[in-house]
């Protein structure tokens, strides 16, 4: 309880601009959670990509078909419905695969551009907060009570603000990290799996001419 009320107590002497940083720290746990459930959902892992390539590189076209449409993920979903195309659209395979993959990836990169503005934000915020702390630290009243303790004090509860927008930063620079990395591994995925289900259409094409 005593610690608690230390942070709430260390809270309060950084400032008005600690609340901006409260808000921004609350907005990464959000987007955090948030992108965990939909990568849950629509990343079926590496582990399906392997099996897929595995599967079109011994031939086996009907079971990679048949393991696309029995996972669930956005990858697969795409798999399926490309293993699917019978040529009759306007469309080739290829282009399909590129329209349709670049609407996935804009999902899957969705909100993580805030992440990218908190992290360069959160530290100038907490250079604003310290500034401002010192500037009233340093004040003529200060200086003319003679009161170096109190500037001194005054200097070190400035600091907090930046303290606290340097952690924040630290925060959204990693869970941005994070889901970048696993971005780059779906991407990677695609371009195997897009490949085996372009090379297989063209040779069904040439098996039928």
């Amino acid at each position: 309880m005593d610690l608690i009320m230390t942070g709430i107590e260390f809270f309060h002497k950084g400032g008005s601009v600690m609340y901006v940083l409260l808000l921004c720290s609350m907005f990464v746990v959000a987007i955090a959670i948030e992108r965990s459930m939909y990568f849950k959902m629509a990343d079926a892992g590496r582990s399906f990509g392997r099996k897929f390539a595995d599967l079109m590189s011994q031939g086996q076209g009907e079971e990679a078909a048949d393991l696309a449409k029995n996972t669930k993920g956005a990858l697969p979903s795409l798999l399926a419905k490309g293993l699917a195309f019978d040529g009759s659209e306007h469309v080739s395979l290829h282009t399909f695969f590129e329209v349709q993959s670049g609407i996935a990836l804009a999902r899957f990169r969705k909100r993580l551009y805030y992440l990218n503005v908190i992290v360069t934000m959160a530290p100038l915020l907490g250079l604003l907060g310290t500034i401002s702390g010192m500037i009233s630290a340093f004040s003529v009243f200060n200086l003319e009570s003679g009161q170096a303790t109190a500037i001194t004090g005054g200097v070190g509860e400035a600091l907090i603000a930046t303290a606290m927008g340097l952690c924040t930063a630290i925060i959204a620079l990693a869970v941005h990290a994070y889901f970048v990395q696993r971005i780059d591994s779906i991407v990677s995925d695609m371009e195997m799996c897009f490949s085996l289900a372009e090379g297989m259409a063209e040779e069904r094409e040439y098996d039928a001419d």
